[in-house]
C-alpha cells in the first residue's frame, strides 16, 4: 500500500508531504503490491495510545468481563486508538485479580480491536482526602506483595501504578518497584517536598495533572511544581474541555513542553453512549453531554475518547504536531512500546490514522489492514 498526497507526521519536521508505504504489517520505504490510497488534503498520524481510560460503549475494564474488553478494544480501534492500556479503579484485591486475569487472557488469545499493551492500576494506593470518584471504603496502604501478586496474575502486563506519596509506606513502595513499573503520583494531598521525594526515589509520572491533587499555588506548588522541577517526569492531561480550562492546557504545554505531556481520555463506560445513568468503580454516575458526575457533583471520568481529546487540544491552540506527540509518541514511550509503535518510521507497525482537514477520523489502518469502522 502506498498512501500519497497527505501531510505526514514526522518526529523531526512536524508535518511533511511524503508517501507512507507498507506491505503487510510493517511500515517500509516503498511498496510493491501496487495498492494506492489518495490522502490529498488529509493528515496522516500514528495510531494513538491511551494509557488511562476505564471504559466505553457501556463496558468497564473493572468489570473483568472478557466480552466487554473485546467491545472496548474494537471501539477504541475505530477511533484511531490502536494501543490501549486500560485502567482499573480502587477495588478489593479479589476483583483486581479478576481484572488482571481477564486482561492477560485477552492478550494471550490475540483478540481483535486495539492491541492491549498493558494495565494501569489507578488505585487502591491513594489518599482518602483526594479520592475523587474512587471508592474510599476500598483504599489500601501501598503493598509491595499485593502489587507483585497482581503483576504475576497479569503475566507482566501491569505498566503503571498510581500512588499518593504522603500515605504511610508510599516512598518505600516506590523504591521497591520503580525498576518494574511506572509509578505515577495520583489522588494525593502531597506537598511539594513529599512529591519531590517520591520522584527522587523513582516515581516518574503524574496521573491526570491538576485533578485529584492540590492546586499549583505560588507559595505551595505541590505535585505540579515538583513534577515541573523533575525533568524525567511526564504528566497526564485530560483534555476533554471539562476537566481542564483551555488556558491551563496551553500553560501546561508551555511549561512542560510537548515531549513531557501525555494526553489521556480517562473515559468511563458512557463514552460512545447516550446521556443517562452509569456506574464507575461501584458508584452511580450521571452523564449529561460531556459531563460525568457523582451525586455530589464530583467529576467521574470523561466521556470523550482520546482522539476527541487530541482534537480538543488543537481547538485550544495547541499545534497539531504537539498534540500528536502527546497522544501518540509520549504514551508509547512511557510504557515501553515506542520501539514498535507511536511514529511512522519504516520498520514500525503499520498502525496509522487518516484525518480529514477538520481532524475527523477518515480511515484507520491497523497492522497494515484497513479497519472496518
Amino acid at each position: 500500500m502506498r498512501i500519497s498526497g497527505g501531510q505526514v507526521f514526522d518526529l523531526r519536521e512536524g508535518f511533511v508531504r511524503r508517501d507512507v508505504c507498507f506491505d503487510g504489517r510493517l511500515l517500509s520505504g516503498s511498496s510493491a503490491d501496487g495498492a494506492t490510497y489518495d490522502a490529498e488534503g488529509c493528515y496522516i498520524i500514528p495510531g494513538l495510545t491511551d494509557l488511562h481510560f476505564h471504559g466505553c460503549m457501556g463496558r468497564d475494564f473493572s468489570d473483568a468481563d472478557p466480552e466487554g474488553l473485546e467491545i472496548m478494544a474494537e471501539y477504541e480501534l475505530s477511533r484511531g486508538v490502536t494501543q490501549i492500556c486500560p485502567a482499573g479503579m480502587t477495588l478489593l484485591e479479589e476483583q483486581l485479580t479478576r481484572v488482571c486475569r481477564v486482561a492477560a487472557d485477552h492478550r494471550a488469545a490475540h483478540k481483535g480491536g486495539a492491541e492491549l499493551c498493558g494495565i494501569n492500576l489507578e488505585g487502591p494506593f491513594l489518599s482518602e482526602a483526594k479520592k475523587g470518584a474512587q471508592n474510599g471504603a476500598w483504599l489500601h496502604a501501598p503493598d509491595v506483595e499485593m502489587f507483585h501478586r497482581l503483576m504475576a496474575v497479569s503475566k507482566g502486563l501491569v505498566k503503571l501504578v498510581s500512588l499518593a506519596p504522603e500515605v504511610p509506606g508510599a516512598l518505600e513502595f516506590v523504591e521497591a518497584v520503580e525498576d518494574e513499573v511506572v509509578v505515577s503520583l495520583a489522588h494525593t494531598a502531597a506537598d511539594y517536598d513529599t512529591a519531590l521525594a517520591a520522584f527522587r526515589r523513582g516515581a516518574r509520572q503524574v496521573t491526570h495533572l491538576f485533578n485529584g491533587m492540590n492546586p499549583f499555588g505560588h507559595r505551595a506548588p505541590g505535585v505540579v511544581g515538583a513534577a515541573l522541577d523533575t525533568p524525567l517526569c511526564n504528566v497526564e492531561l485530560i483534555c476533554d474541555g471539562v476537566h481542564i480550562h483551555p488556558a491551563m492546557v496551553r500553560a501546561v504545554f508551555r511549561m512542560f513542553g510537548c515531549k513531557r505531556v501525555i494526553l489521556i481520555s480517562d473515559t468511563m463506560r458512557a463514552a460512545g453512549m447516550p446521556d443517562g445513568q452509569y456506574t464507575l468503580g461501584g458508584q452511580d454516575v450521571t452523564v449529561r453531554g460531556k459531563h460525568a458526575t457523582l451525586a455530589d457533583g464530583t467529576l467521574a471520568g470523561s466521556v470523550t475518547d482520546l482522539m476527541g481529546c487530541m482534537k480538543t487540544a488543537v481547538s485550544f491552540g495547541i499545534p497539531l504536531e504537539e498534540a500528536v506527540w502527546a497522544a501518540a509518541v509520549n504514551p508509547a514511550r512511557a510504557i515501553g512500546i515506542f520501539s514498535r509503535v507511536g511514529s511512522l518510521e519504516p520498520g514500525k507497525r503499520a498502525n496509522l490514522v487518516i484525518l480529514d482537514k477538520d481532524l475527523e477520523v477518515k480511515d484507520v489502518f491497523f497492522r497494515g489492514q484497513r479497519v472496518d469502522r
